[in-house]
């Protein structure tokens, strides 16, 4: 493989929506086409700093609420990290980066969930100065149904308590930005796992290898 080769993809999807076994089948199927297995990333984190920043981003402490703007940024601190130490770095040496979210979901959630998208935007121009994947897999699902998927993995974390309302708003934004830009690919996530694992492996198989 070489380095001219080396792709960034990303699963994005609301909570539910089988990013977890997408990404593992995606791995997966890097690996078989590169011989390599991708550098795996997750937002926010993916470094040490940017982990414990995940921990800020998660964890609610009701003695002292996050609240949406120190949010924001945050996750922006965390996802500056990892571009900066682990995936360009990864990518200049030829190496695929296939990563579980990345800005598309600090546009839906914050810009989109939250109403902060002018925030989210010069946020966003700033730090990524226009660094974006190579193509996006997005997980649509209805959120009562990714809610209620969620909630059989175990305890909800403080962004998945939000209010439905919250992630109606994130899954329009998410279809709106989709809609917008050839590189993010729209997978139907209310079908079987079988299904949807198909959907994914006829993007994958029809790139350029």
């Amino acid at each position: 493989m070489t380095q001219a080769s080396a792709k960034f993809i990303v699963v994005e999807g609301l909570e539910g929506a089988g990013k977890s076994s997408a990404i593992a089948l995606i791995r997966d199927f890097i690996e078989k086409h590169t011989g390599l297995a991708p550098v795996c990333t997750r937002e926010p984190g993916g470094t040490p700093l940017a982990e414990r920043i995940r921990d800020l981003v998660k964890i609610a402490d009701p003695s002292d609420p996050l609240c949406d703007e120190s949010e924001c940024l945050l996750i922006y601190a965390a996802r500056a990290q990892l571009i900066a130490n682990v995936i360009k770095p990864a990518l200049a040496q030829g190496k695929w980066v296939l990563g579980d979210r990345h800005n598309l979901s600090s546009l839906a959630y914050q810009g989109g969930g939250r109403g902060l998208m002018p925030l989210v935007e010069a946020v966003s121009h700033a730090t990524l100065k226009g660094f974006k994947p190579d193509l996006t897999l997005y997980l649509d699902l209805d959120p009562k149904l990714g809610l209620q998927r969620a909630a059989k993995r175990g305890e909800l974390d403080r962004i998945e308590q939000q209010a439905i309302d919250f992630f109606e708003r994130a899954r329009a934004t998410y279809l709106r930005l989709a809609s917008e830009d050839d590189s993010i690919i729209v997978i139907d996530a209310s079908q079987t796992m079988a299904e949807v694992h198909k959907d994914i492996l006829a993007v994958l198989q029809a790139m350029a290898w």
